[in-house]
């Protein structure tokens, strides 16, 4: 398993798997957001096995107030995601070890990240990963 930093044909292939996480925004759509974000403020990472693409993580700096954190910025895991069928082979441990060494590199001492309330998937990954809770919100909206 190899993890770099997705650019080029890299980014579209990530951008393939972060429509498959998040699905209905289009592969196109997730593309464009990457590339208008600095490059020194987000980076996307790609998971290669057998030179087939097997997951993606991306992650940013975080320069507003974070939950559960004290300094700024804070390193944010903003999406991760591995293909059913090269889960377990460590490759969501990587692909969270280059977003973190990424954050550290531009000086972050705090990494954080979140989930939905009810994926119990992501939040036994990050409690495994060595995340600890932090808060639980309900968000609400209203139409004016």
């Amino acid at each position: 398993m190899t993890v770099i930093r997705a650019s080029g044909e890299a980014l579209i292939q990530a951008a393939a798997l972060a429509d498959e996480l998040f699905p209905g925004h289009g592969p196109g759509e997730l593309l464009a957001e990457w590339k208008a974000l600095s490059p020194t403020e987000c980076a996307v990472f790609l998971a290669v096995e057998y030179n087939a693409p097997a997951g993606f993580a991306q992650c940013r700096l975080r320069r507003d107030y974070v939950e559960g954190t004290e300094t700024s910025p804070v390193g944010y895991l903003e999406g991760i995601y591995v293909r059913a069928r090269f889960r377990g082979r460590g490759a969501a441990k990587a692909l969270l070890s280059a977003c973190e060494n990424w954050a550290r590199e531009r000086g972050c001492t705090e990494f954080a990240s979140d989930c939905e309330l009810g994926n119990q998937d992501s939040a036994a990954f990050h409690l495994a990963a060595g995340f600890a809770e932090a808060n639980r919100i309900i968000c609400f909206t209203k139409r004016l």
